[in-house]
């Protein structure tokens, strides 16, 4: 029996606002640490200012960053506004955390972001530059 492996990565958003809660929980103690070690009167405010600043982005960019698919299509890979990446030009293929990081031999960059299973993209992505090169 073969597994379908998907041909289509889409952020989810459930991974989007859990990604954004951890960003959220880091801030605060980092900004409250960092009053805190300046001796600043306010520190409490690093706890409420930071995750204030994480959702207010988070809710503006949230339907942006929802539109960005991308799809593997025979032998390239295609992104939001038109990126290509053909896949014997991609010399890496890494996860940071529910990201797929896609490295070109040119050195060129991409992310696909927000992944419900980043490894199981980057298994299929790393699948599909084998069969292709073999």
């Amino acid at each position: 029996m073969s597994l379908h492996m998907p041909d289509e990565f889409a952020p989810s958003r459930q991974v989007y606002n859990r990604d954004h809660i951890r960003l959220a929980a880091v801030g605060a103690i980092g900004a409250f640490g960092l009053l805190l070690l300046i001796d600043n009167d306010y520190a409490w405010t690093g706890l409420v200012a930071a995750p204030a600043a994480v959702a207010l982005r988070g809710v503006y960019v949230a339907s942006e960053e929802m539109g960005k698919v991308w799809r593997l299509s025979g032998n390239e890979l295609i992104g939001p506004q038109g990126r290509r990446v053909f896949l014997h030009q991609i010399a890496k293929v890494r996860r940071l955390g529910s990201a797929v990081q896609i490295v070109t031999e040119e050195g060129d960059k991409h992310l696909i972001k927000y992944l419900a299973d980043p490894k199981a993209a980057q298994t299929r992505i790393e699948t599909a530059i084998k069969a292709r090169r073999e």
